[in-house]
């Protein structure tokens, strides 16, 4: 999770490119100048780009109606907290575990969605740590910390709303869930990337 001030755009002036360079519409699903990766489609159809540029996946309904449920969760983030909501679930869809942010509220620099979605996961799994075949759901990219713990947790596949071109760590400034030695997972990002930067905005916006 990134949340050093206000969120940049989604995707908001990055130039949509193919794997020749050409510029591709709207309805494409990899971004970024210089991609390098490849697009692949998972289980679900959608099409998601893979070893490396920025990810991004479009039309996909369920992914869609996960990311509405961490918006929902986003909004009990207490006040004064950057509004983050995340969710893990597991391989048979059911919810393990739930997690705002709460670095201000418990004066905690770890206290981030990604991290205490983590934490309840593995309490609610109790006799294991690693988070294979679960996915994490969050609105906001998650930071170097959150995707390293990711890793750490072995989580099979991430999928975000708005992308943060500061500290984010899933393709923007880093990729670390998808370069790291230790583990690979899946990315996609931009899933109601509008609606989650929203979130973000009127929280930026109420501060001025």
């Amino acid at each position: 999770m990134g949340v050093e001030g206000a969120p940049g755009a989604a995707g908001g002036g990055r130039r949509r490119v193919g794997a020749s360079g050409a510029e591709r519409g709207p309805a494409e699903v990899r971004v970024g100048a210089g991609v390098h990766g490849r697009a692949e489609t998972d289980a679900s159809g959608a099409e998601v780009c893979v070893g490396g540029g920025l990810p991004q996946v479009a039309g996909d309904a369920r992914a869609e109606a996960l990311m509405r449920r961490a918006l929902e969760i986003a909004a009990e983030t207490p006040a004064g907290d950057v509004p983050v909501g995340a969710v893990i679930l597991g391989p048979d869809g059911r919810e393990l575990g739930r997690g705002v942010n709460r670095r201000e509220a418990d004066n905690d620099p770890t206290a981030h969605a990604e991290i205490l979605a983590i934490r309840e996961a593995v309490r609610e799994l109790g006799d294991a740590w690693r988070l294979e075949d679960c996915t994490l759901v969050v609105t906001l990219e998650p930071c170097a910390m959150c995707a390293g713990a990711l890793v750490g947790a072995r989580i099979g596949s991430i999928i975000f709303g708005a992308y943060e071109p500061r500290t984010g760590a899933c393709g923007s400034v880093w990729d670390v869930p998808r370069e790291s030695p230790l583990h690979w997972a899946e990315v996609r990002g931009g899933v109601l990337a509008g609606e989650c930067e929203e979130l973000l905005r009127q929280f930026f916006a109420r501060l001025r």
